[in-house]
């Protein structure tokens, strides 16, 4: 569950969103940012920021909210697969047609 605590890059999406997690800027969704540290290819903090034009700082407090945070990121990843599958854009020609999506 979310913690209350303040951020001074992170806040609810203006004008309304049906993600639950934060945006910087309100665009940015936490998880993009985060995700971008992470995987095969990592990047650093710097080179997110720099990637997106900001501050180093906006980076790692996405980071933090996204590690303590995983429900709130899942159900967006849920609702966001849902909504997908939904509009039949989990087949092809929107995508691959041996595309398997995660149970």
């Amino acid at each position: 569950m979310a913690e209350n605590t303040e951020y001074k890059y992170l806040q609810p999406k203006h004008g309304g969103s049906n993600y639950r997690q934060l945006f910087v800027n309100g665009r940015i969704r936490a998880e993009v940012l985060y995700r971008e540290t992470v995987g095969q290819e990592p990047l650093t903090p710097e080179e997110v920021a720099r990637e997106y034009n900001l501050p180093v700082e906006a980076v790692l407090e996405a980071i933090e909210y996204s590690v303590k945070n995983p429900g709130i990121l899942e159900a967006d990843r849920a609702m966001e697969g849902a909504t997908i599958k939904a509009y039949g854009l989990d087949k092809w020609p929107h995508a691959p047609r041996d595309y398997r999506p995660n149970p």
